[in-house]
């Protein structure tokens, strides 16, 4: 299943609840559903500021049960400015927080939280999957 929306900040709220659903139905543990709901935050935020400027533009999430995993992929697509938020290397959380470099925090926490993160520019499209055990 799919939806597409405006990448506006407003409308995490809607995505959020379209996915919940989905987990609801595949008996997604609490646990896993809110770490999902952390990820598809800090990855749909960064799709409304970065990814179209100062113009909007849709984004779609699909929902993908993976049974034999006991599973669920979750990918989220955008036609804006390509950029893989994987390529740059993780944060030295060791440093304090003055002595560390501005950003990539939320990226890695979504690489530590998640089974796996996944990026590829596709048909003019960034794609961006999550794989999280139910």
């Amino acid at each position: 299943m799919h939806l597409t929306l405006e990448a506006r900040i407003e409308n995490i709220e809607p995505l959020t609840e379209f996915v919940n659903d989905q987990l609801r139905r595949m008996g997604c543990s609490e646990r896993a559903r809110m770490q999902i709901d952390v990820a598809l935050d800090e990855i749909f935020s960064n799709i409304c500021r970065y990814a179209y400027g100062n113009a909007v533009g849709p984004a779609t999430v699909r929902v993908k049960e993976l049974p034999e995993q006991d599973a669920v992929s979750i990918t989220l697509e955008d036609g804006g400015i390509p950029f893989d938020p994987l390529a740059k290397s993780d944060p030295d959380v060791s440093l304090g927080i003055h002595e560390r470099s501005v950003g990539g925090l939320g990226i890695f926490m979504v690489k530590n939280i998640m089974n796996d993160v996944r990026y590829e520019h596709r048909d003019g499209l960034n794609v961006l999957t999550v794989i999280k055990s139910l």
